[in-house]
């Protein structure tokens, strides 16, 4: 799957579907393509991520939903970016292979956070050898400070980072660390690189600094109404944008109270889209009945500005 274009907009951080018994679900991929393009207006899609359980998976059940989705996505959507990270460097590169082979429009790579790497130098080692092995495909890095402890800045991560991985194109930005991110872009901005950003409650923000788009979980069931903010932010109509950006952080507000994680946003995802979604991998667990209620009761209260 060739890019036409610029990886730009709303990246969907895609949920792994499993069966009851905990397998991965395949056969829904289809009409999760489906519902992503006409329900979400969502064209690219991140796989194998933190929301879809990537690390939880073996490798080739990372083969086969990354198989699934630029299978399905063909002609569909604009870009499948495969997140090919792992702790094993062998496993990593095994991946990019794969993702290559397959015709991913990309691939990215998370830091190993087991055995950390402790400065700018050793993590360039791991993601370039990784990147070397998809030579032909654009490499994106996967910054979440948050789950991996590793805390190199991005500013200085970038820093000569093309001489070493020529295919490098971006950074899935998920911190919040605001002026690390705004240092990416003020120093990058005319190397057409993607910088998304992956918190989703503060993407207006991000947008204010640069960001060319996003990469997050609630665009698969709030992908319309995030669309309709980018719009308005474009206009700029920022009192609009500023009510859709308010309105998702009250949710997630809602929900971050009580306790929101990737079992939860399977439990969302099917409550909203009608797409069986599954049980989580374990250590997570289903979401509580309770929970459940709660957060549809929460979003069906929402007035969004467009339900006039």
């Amino acid at each position: 799957m060739t890019p036409r274009k610029k990886l730009r907009g709303l990246v969907a951080a895609t949920i792994t579907p499993m069966t009851p018994d905990g397998q991965i679900n395949l056969p829904v991929i289809r009409q999760y393509v489906d519902y992503l393009i006409s329900k979400q207006n969502v064209k690219n899609v991140f796989v194998n991520g933190t929301t879809g359980e990537g690390l939880s998976l073996n490798i080739q059940e990372r083969k086969q939903l990354a198989e699934e989705w630029v299978c399905q996505g063909k002609d569909k959507l604009d870009h499948v970016i495969v997140h090919v990270g792992a702790l094993s460097l062998p496993e990593s590169q095994e991946l990019a292979r794969h993702a290559a082979a397959i015709g991913a429009s990309g691939i990215a790579v998370i830091a190993p956070f087991l055995f950390k790497p402790t400065n700018k130098d050793e993590l360039i080692a791991f993601l370039q050898k990784v990147a070397s092995e998809a030579p032909a495909v654009p490499f994106y890095y996967y910054h979440i400070p948050p789950l991996t402890g590793v805390k190199i800045r991005v500013e200085e991560l970038l820093d000569g980072i093309k001489e070493r991985i020529p295919t490098f194109q971006g950074v899935k930005f998920s911190d919040r660390d605001l002026l690390d991110f705004a240092q990416c872009i003020h120093k990058h901005e005319r190397e057409q690189l993607a910088f998304l950003y992956g918190v989703d409650e503060q993407l207006l923000s991000a947008l204010a600094i640069g960001a060319h788009g996003a990469v997050g979980s609630t665009y698969n069931y709030l992908g319309r109404k995030t669309n309709l903010m980018l719009e308005a932010f474009a206009k700029p109509d920022l009192a609009l944008a500023r009510k859709y950006q308010f309105l998702t952080g009250d949710f997630l507000n809602f929900v971050i109270k009580l306790g929101f994680g990737v079992a939860q946003t399977k439990a969302v995802m099917t409550l909203v889209s009608g797409i069986p979604m599954g049980p989580p991998r374990l250590p997570l667990v289903d979401a509580s009945e309770e929970f459940i209620v709660k957060a549809k009761a929460k979003l069906d209260s929402i007035v969004w500005p467009d339900s006039d």
